[in-house]
């Protein structure tokens, strides 16, 4: 008995030890006829892999093998045309891991090689493929350092092995941006499979169509580099145009920007491509503001302008920003919510200083304005108001779902062959593009007239300055006398006269007028019309007096600086001061009284100081622009000491001016010298006064 106890015993340890072992290879299941895609007949030619893929959110590297079981996961896809993204098909908002999973059973037509690819056009963002558990190819990079591209381009993979088996799709979604909507993640359209040949083509054909929808673009680069490289150089010629400079900005930046998107067909990281974007989509709406600034003759509001730099740094600083983030997007998970709510604090400046070109045509129309930049205002006031409920429709679309207006703003208003479309952003941005050109146009033939009338009137100030700084000196009997001028604009406020009497004396004044130009230059021929007046019938100080009396309250706050004085035969010379500086005799500083300026107070006395030139004497008159000749580097002044060494050294008029000006001219320089000569020897005058020569000037 024990022993047949013993016996069953034995035999069901056996059994049940059998039963343990761990069990052998086996095939990978089939799955049930309605999730498994027979493809029959495929020869030279593409089918969509459409229909119902099996989906799950999440990640886990075993549903990437053939035999796991994905009968519990949900479904996804469909048709062709009702394929959409996970966002569409029940889970909006949605980032992170997904896969999808198809069976597949590839029935070739007799006499094919079996070989084939899939192709996969439009995924978001980076995903891996495999066959039968076997990685055949990935786009971008996963967590936990993501990469992925700006714009997504087909790609192509192909089914090596068996022809029966399992697609299996994992793919990643970045975390959403602000301003991206709910509807977005993995696969777009459903993969293609075909022949290796026919796939090229297939892939080509999507190309092809990005650029056939591209193709107006495409037309518009080369003017837009040619515009733009045409304002920089008008520019350059003048750098206080800055108009022309925001016109090559305003006009290159677009080009760069679509250039980023898919212009050349080229896939460029997305963290790379959003930290270029952004500050040139930002400084592309800066650069319409400084044109509106420029148009709209808004430039010389000192306050205006200074509030648009600062918005103008406000706005490129938070592109810098945005884009720096996008560097780093989704590569931590801590940090997706902070990274998030940092893009959105950004984003809300963006669309606050979207603001400002509405102040700046408000401020424009208050303005005379021709044609031209009226239809500026009106089609920037037009497109920007457009551009800010489209920002601000999106801004807060994947949480209101309120897509009308963006839907409205996208639909094409027209068509053009072949199949490129103008919707209203388009066609506004267009007209804007048109209407800155015209009105740049419009301004440069203003800016040409201006300056024909400014050059106008120099010529006629040179006209004036003629008389002013005589071209000639006249002879006076005993003495020889050399001037210089040399003018810091074209017209000058300084003067110098020698008006010979009959009695062989001569009336000789030098000095300088506040300020510059031709304002300067018409004070100075008010000097000289009463000195040449008075010459002869009154003496110095009662010229003074005169030219006082004329100057008070017709010089706008300014005033003048001169002494005149009387040199007769003998050397007798009466001197009257004006508040210039004191002469030089024989290169010793000969003091004079002080008095006022003319042109300060309407009356005014002025005294009278006699000397006597021997001969030999050399007597040295000049303006403050070569005591205030100014070194460009050191900013140090010619000053005192420098100019008693100077006219010590004996020089002529020019080369005492040519030393104040090779060290730095700051004014006007103006130099007389008056020699007496010995008896018997002949006087002789020379003068140069450069702004008069018809080449220089």
């Amino acid at each position: 008995m024990w022993g047949r106890i013993l016996f069953r015993t034995l035999v069901l340890l056996f059994a049940v030890s059998a039963a343990a072992e761990p069990p052998g290879p086996t095939p990978a299941p089939n799955a049930p006829p309605n999730r498994t895609l027979v493809i029959k007949g495929l020869g030279q030619g593409v089918v969509n892999i459409d229909g119902d893929w099996q989906f799950t959110l999440g990640d886990n590297p075993e549903y990437a093998k053939p035999n796991y079981d994905d009968g519990w996961w949900g479904k996804i896809g469909g048709t062709y045309d009702e394929w959409d993204t996970w966002g569409v098909q029940g889970h909006p908002s949605y980032t992170g891991f997904a896969w999808y999973r198809r069976h597949i059973d590839i029935q070739p037509t007799p006499g094919m090689t079996g070989q084939y690819q899939i192709l996969i056009d439009y995924v978001e963002d980076a995903y891996e493929v495999y066959w039968n558990g076997k990685l055949i190819g990935s786009v971008g990079k996963m967590p936990p350092h993501p990469s992925w591209f700006y714009t997504n381009f087909p790609h192509t993979f192909p089914l090596e092995g068996s022809s029966k088996g399992v697609i299996a799709i994992r793919v990643w979604k970045a975390p959403l941006s602000i301003f991206q909507p709910s509807d977005l993640g993995g696969l777009s359209d459903p993969p293609v499979l075909g022949d290796p040949h026919t796939i090229d083509l297939e892939k080509n054909e999507i190309l092809s169509d990005y650029i056939r929808a591209d193709l107006f673009d495409y037309s518009l680069v080369l003017l837009r580099v040619f515009i733009g490289v045409l304002g920089v150089v008008l520019w350059y010629r003048n750098r206080k145009e800055q108009l022309f400079l925001w016109v090559a900005v305003f006009t290159v930046t677009p080009v760069a920007l679509e250039t980023l998107r898919q212009l050349i067909l080229v896939p460029i990281p997305y963290g790379v491509a959003r930290f270029i974007n952004q500050p040139l989509y930002l400084l592309n709406a800066v650069s319409l503001w400084y044109l509106l600034v420029w148009l709209l003759n808004l430039h010389d509001n000192k306050k205006l302008l200074k509030w648009t730099n600062r918005l103008a740094w406000t706005a490129i600083g938070a592109g810098f920003i945005d884009g720096s983030l996008s560097l780093f997007w989704g590569w931590w998970s801590w940090s997706f919510h902070w990274m998030q709510w940092a893009n959105a604090i950004v984003t809300a400046v963006f669309l606050v200083l979207q603001l400002f070109p509405f102040v700046l045509v408000v401020l424009g129309f208050r303005n005379k304005l021709d044609i031209s930049r009226i239809v500026v205002a009106v089609v920037s006031l037009v497109l920007q108001a457009l551009h800010t409920f489209a920002d601000g429709s999106a801004f807060g679309a994947r949480f209101t779902h309120i897509t009308l207006f963006l839907s409205l703003i996208r639909a094409p208003l027209f068509h053009l062959p072949p199949g490129i479309e103008f919707p209203p952003e388009r066609v506004l941005s267009l007209g804007l593009f048109a209407a800155i050109l015209f009105a740049t146009y419009r301004y440069i033939l203003e800016a040409q007239a201006r300056r024909m009338l400014l050059e106008g009137e120099v010529a006629g100030g040179r006209e004036i300055q003629k008389v002013l700084v005589p071209d000639e000196i006249p002879q006076i009997d005993g003495f020889t006398i050399t001037g210089s001028y040399t003018p810091m604009l074209e017209v000058g406020g300084d003067f110098f006269q020698v008006i010979p009497n009959d009695d062989g004396s001569a009336i000789i004044a030098v000095g300088d007028v506040s300020g510059k130009g031709i304002k300067a230059g018409m004070n100075v021929s008010m000097i000289v019309g009463v000195l040449r007046a008075e010459a002869g019938l009154t003496s110095p100080a009662e010229m003074l007096g005169s030219l006082n009396r004329c100057l008070a309250g017709r010089m706008s706050g300014g005033f003048a600086t001169g002494v005149v004085f009387r040199i007769d035969k003998d050397g007798t010379v009466t001197f009257a001061n004006a508040g210039h500086l004191a002469p030089f005799l024989n290169g010793q500083e000969f003091p004079l009284e002080a008095s006022l300026p003319l042109g300060l107070i309407a009356y005014s006395d002025y005294s009278e100081i006699t000397m006597q030139m021997q001969p030999g004497d050399t007597l040295t008159l000049y303006t403050d622009g070569v005591l205030e000749a100014t070194n460009p580097v050191t900013k140090e002044m010619f000053g005192f000491d420098r100019m008693s060494k100077l006219f010590a050294s004996g020089p002529s008029a020019v080369e005492a001016a040519r030393a104040a000006i090779a060290f730095g001219q700051d004014d006007d320089v103006t130099v007389l010298i008056i020699t007496r000569l010995h008896a018997g020897e002949t006087g002789t005058t020379s003068v140069e006064s450069p702004v008069l020569d018809p080449e220089k000037a």
